[in-house]
This record gives structure tokens, sequence and C-alpha cells, in this order.
């Protein structure tokens, strides 16, 4: 999960800022853009508990455009999985939802069923507003979003990374990206990174779905 990049929308304006994978994992570049609100009528009638992933004609996703009701799985700042990592313009935060049908099959399986979906919605970092005097806070500024799906009957490998530059759709990143490789190699549970999410990794332990042999 480049987390997801939870998250970026029309008239892409480009920034050197490096982010995650969708369920917050592969450093990727992402673009800071203008916000598009324009929704199709799938997307309108899918809630926040019945959203199932949903495609156009050529392929792209629908946008999950109540993902924000979803649950909450976790944020980091500034991540990045490469030993020196680049140096950015600006911090980020990236904040990682999950549709919650497969939040409820998690807690009693601990591990993702068919047609999960992760979002990963990246935000700017702040540091001067208010009465803040230290540290940083998320802005309002969508910089990018990714979402991660599970969705065996499509994807020959179950799980498909996609790149959101609207409101509207997001196209599938290409299999050879290196996002796919590295969360095989490191996810710790059906190649997500649970270990980065606190309230599920204890879960999935106890289940015994994490993998002991995960770097």
């Amino acid at each position: 999960m480049r987390l997801w990049g939870w998250f970026a929308f029309a008239l892409l304006l480009p920034v050197a800022a490096f982010t995650q994978t969708a369920d917050g994992t592969h450093p990727v570049k992402v673009a800071k853009a203008a916000t598009n609100t324009t929704m199709t009528g799938t997307a309108m009638t899918d809630t926040a508990a019945t959203y199932t992933p949903t495609y156009t004609k050529d392929g792209q996703l629908i946008f999950p455009a109540k993902y924000r009701e979803w649950i909450y799985l976790t944020s980091g700042i500034d991540m990045s999985y490469a030993v020196k990592a680049g140096a950015a313009d600006e911090s980020m935060f990236d904040n990682v939802f999950v549709n919650p049908a497969a939040y409820r099959s998690f807690l009693q399986t601990g591990t993702w069923p068919d047609k999960t979906v992760l979002v990963l919605e990246v935000r700017g970092a702040e540091s001067k507003g208010s009465i803040n005097q230290r540290g940083h806070y998320q802005g309002t500024d969508m910089m990018g979003m990714e979402v991660h799906v599970r969705d065996a009957a499509r994807f020959p490998d179950k799980w498909a990374f996609f790149d959101f530059e609207n409101t509207v759709s997001g196209k599938q990143i290409a299999r050879s990206a290196t996002c796919y490789r590295c969360h095989e190699q490191h996810g710790a549970v059906d190649t997500t990174f649970v270990q980065f999410y606190p309230t599920l990794l204890e879960i999935a332990k106890k289940k015994g779905t994490y993998r002991a042999d995960h770097p």
C-alpha cells in the first residue's frame, strides 16, 4: 500500500514527495491535485456498510465515495521503506481505511475476505496553525489516493492496486510495479501490511494468520 495514497484528484499539480502504497507500504511519488467532487451514479448509491468493488467497462475502479465512513486502521507520517529515503519537499500523513464487511471478517478469521477494499489517503502535514506550537497535524489538502482490492475472480493474483487522479474512477497499477512484489515479500497477512495496523496485528497472531517469517 504506495498508501494508497489515499490518495489524488483531477488537474494534477506535481510535488516532489514520497509516500506508501494503499495499505501503507511501497514508497512512490504522488501528486498534489485539485479536488473534483463529481461522482458517478454507481459510486453515490453505495453506502458505507455495503460497498463492494465496482468497475467501469474499461476496468477502472469506481471511487469509493463513502470511504471516510469506513473503519479507520492506522496513520503514518513520512514513512519510507527505502534504507536511504530521498528528501521530500514537504511532510505527508497517510491514513488507511477498510470497508466494514472486510473488517468484521478479519476480526473473526485473522485474514481478509474476498472483496476487501483498503484505501490509502495522503494529506499534507501542517505545523503552523491555530494554537499549535510544535509537531504536525493533518491539513485539508488531499495529496493522493490509492486503493488495494482483493477480487479473486477478477485478478489472477487476487489483489490489485488502483491509483486515483479524480473522484470518479481509478486506473489499475500495472502488475510489473514494485509495490506488488514488495507486498508479496513483506506483507504480514495475505500481502497486506498488518504489521502497521495496531488493532489488527495481535488478532492475526492469535488466529495464526500472521506470517512468522515476515521481515
